[in-house]
C-alpha cells in the first residue's frame, strides 16, 4: 500500500501526502454510493409497512435511484469539464448528504421517492467521474495500481452493505439507513474540498440537448426492462424500446454536429478502448445475470434462507476485494489485456460450476464456486479500467470516466432483464447462469481482441517513463 503514496523523479500526479486525503475523499464517496442501495433493499418490505404501500411500489424506492443514477452520469461526466471535478464531486457528495437526511425524514412514499430521485444524481455527481479522478491524483506508473484500489473499495462496500443494514435494522428503524451515511458523506466533502486538485474549466456552451437526449435514451430504456419485469403488455415494452432507439439515434447524431458534445465519439476511434469498453459491458450482463439467478437458485432450488442466501453471496465481493488490488499491481508491469482475459476465462468456469450445481449440494460446493466468480471478475476489472482511462487524453478521462460508469450500469440492468426473460419463457435457472457464461465468453472475445495493443502502448509506457527520469 506505502508504494501508492511515493514519490519518484518525473512523477505527474499529486504529492503523496495530498494523495492519501484526496483517496480518502474517494473512498469515503464511493463506498456511501455503493452501499446505499445494497442496504436499502434489506429495507423495502419494513418500507412499504411503516408507509402503507404495496411491496411492488417500495420498490421503486430503490428502482428510482438506479434510473436517476444512470441518466445522469455522462451529464455530470460533461459539465465537469465546464466546472472542473473537484466542484462537481463536492456538490454531489453535498447533495447525497441533504437528500438522504431528506430520505430519513419522509412520511410518505412520494417524499421519500423525491428525495431517492436527489439521492441518485448525487450518486451519479460522483460515480461519473470517480475513475478519472484516480487518474489525476496517481502517477501514471500507478494507475492500475490505483483501479485496484477502487475494485477493493467497491468490493468492501458490496460485502459489508448487506451486513451493515441488517445490524442497523436490528437496533433501529429504517430512517437510520438514510440518516447514518449523511455525516460520512459531508465529511468526504470536506475532504475533497482540502485535496482534490482544483481545475480550469475549459471554455465553451453544453450540449443540453444531447444531455436531454441522452436521459431519454437511458429512461426509456430502463422503462422496457422494467415493463418486462412487472409482465407489462409486450406492446408497451416493444413501444419503450422503439422510443429508446428514436432518442438513441438522434442523441448520436447530436453528438455528431454538436460544438460541445456530452459523448466525444472521437474517444470509439480508438480501438482499445473500443474493445474495453464492449469487454466490460457484457462482463457486467454476465455479473448482472448471475446475482439476480443465483438468489432463484439458492432460494427457490436448493432451499436456502434469505438470509443464508446473503451470506453465499460473501465470496464474491471478498475475494474481489483480495484480486483487484493485485491485479491492479500487476496490470501495471504486466500486459493489461491478458490479465483481464484470464479473469474472464476464471469467471466463466465459475458460472459454469454454478450452472451444474445439484439441488442437495452443500454449502462449501456453493462456496467456492461463488469465491472463483469473485476471483475472475476482481482479476478482470482493474486491468480493464486501467486500459480504458489509459487509451484516451488525458483531457477526455472525465468523458470516458462516464462513458464507463453508464456502460457498467447498462450492463446490469441488462443481465436483470435476460433473467426475467428467461423465466417468463419457462428456462430453468440454470439456463440463466449459462447465458452468463455465453455474454462473458463474448466478452473474452474482446478482451483478446486487443492484446497485441495494450502490450504495444504498455512498452511506450515504459519508454516515456525513462525518458523523463533521464
Amino acid at each position: 500500500m506505502s508504494r501508492l503514496f511515493s514519490n519518484r523523479p518525473g512523477d505527474d500526479g499529486l504529492p503523496g501526502s495530498e494523495r492519501r486525503i484526496a483517496v480518502l475523499a474517494l473512498i469515503l464517496g464511493t463506498t456511501m454510493a455503493v452501499m446505499d442501495n445494497s442496504m436499502v433493499n434489506l429495507a423495502l418490505p419494513s418500507i412499504a409497512a411503516d408507509l402503507e404501500v404495496a411491496s411492488a411500489d417500495a420498490v421503486w424506492v430503490t428502482n428510482l435511484f438506479q434510473v436517476t443514477c444512470a441518466g445522469f452520469l455522462l451529464v455530470f461526466a460533461a459539465l465537469s469539464e465546464l466546472v472542473g471535478r473537484r466542484r462537481i464531486y463536492m456538490g454531489g457528495l453535498a447533495l447525497f448528504a441533504v437528500a438522504a437526511l431528506g430520505c430519513a425524514l419522509s412520511r410518505s412514499l412520494e417524499s421519500l421517492l423525491a428525495f431517492r430521485a436527489l439521492q441518485g444524481m448525487a450518486a451519479a455527481a460522483t460515480l461519473s467521474i470517480g475513475p478519472s479522478l484516480y487518474r489525476v491524483i496517481f502517477p501514471s506508473r500507478l494507475l492500475g495500481s490505483a483501479l485496484g484500489l477502487s475494485s477493493l473499495v467497491v468490493g468492501i462496500g458490496y460485502a459489508a452493505g448487506p451486513a451493515l443494514g441488517g445490524s442497523i435494522l436490528s437496533v433501529a428503524s429504517w430512517p437510520w439507513l438514510f440518516a447514518l451515511p449523511a455525516l460520512p458523506a459531508l465529511g468526504a466533502a470536506a475532504l475533497a474540498w482540502r485535496a482534490l486538485p482544483r481545475e480550469a474549466g475549459r471554455r465553451g456552451g453544453f450540449d443540453g440537448w444531447g444531455a436531454l437526449l441522452a436521459m431519454a435514451t437511458l429512461g426509456c430504456f430502463f422503462a422496457a426492462l422494467d415493463g418486462n419485469g412487472a409482465e407489462l403488455p409486450g406492446l408497451a415494452t416493444l413501444g419503450w424500446l422503439a422510443l429508446g432507439v428514436i432518442a438513441g439515434t438522434a442523441f448520436l447524431a447530436r453528438q455528431r454536429r454538436a460544438p460541445y458534445p456530452l459523448m466525444a465519439l472521437s474517444m470509439f476511434a480508438e480501438r482499445r478502448f473500443s474493445l474495453a469498453l464492449s469487454s466490460q459491458g457484457l462482463a457486467f450482463v454476465g455479473q448482472g445475470l448471475a446475482f439476480v439467478a443465483l438468489s432463484f437458485l439458492y432460494q427457490q432450488e436448493m432451499g436456502f434462507t434469505p438470509l443464508e442466501t446473503a451470506w453465499l453471496f460473501t465470496p464474491w465481493p471478498l475475494t474481489i476485494m483480495v484480486a483487484g488490488p493485485l491485479a491492479g499491481r500487476l496490470a501495471d508491469r504486466f500486459n493489461p489485456s491478458l490479465l483481464s482475459s484470464a479473469g474472464l476465462v476464471l469467471l466463466m468456469a465459475g458460472l459454469a460450476s454454478l450452472a451444474l450445481l445439484e439441488a442437495d449440494a452443500d454449502v462449501f460446493d456453493c462456496l467456492w464456486r461463488t469465491a472463483l466468480c469473485g476471483l475472475g471478475f476482481g482479476f478482470f476489472q482493474p486491468p480493464n479500467n486501467r486500459e480504458l482511462m489509459g487509451s484516451v487524453p488525458a483531457e477526455k478521462s472525465a468523458n470516458a470516466s462516464g462513458v464507463m460508469s453508464t456502460t457498467r450500469t447498462v450492463g446490469q440492468s441488462l443481465g436483470v432483464a435476460l433473467v426475467g426473460a428467461c423465466l417468463a419463457a419457462g428456462a430453468p435457472i440454470q439456463t440463466t447462469l449459462w447465458a452468463g457464461m455465453a455474454t462473458t465468453g463474448l466478452s473474452l472475445l474482446a478482451s483478446l481482441g486487443r492484446v497485441s495493443m495494450a502490450g504495444e502502448a504498455q512498452r511506450a509506457r515504459r519508454r516515456a517513463a525513462t525518458e523523463r527520469v533521464q
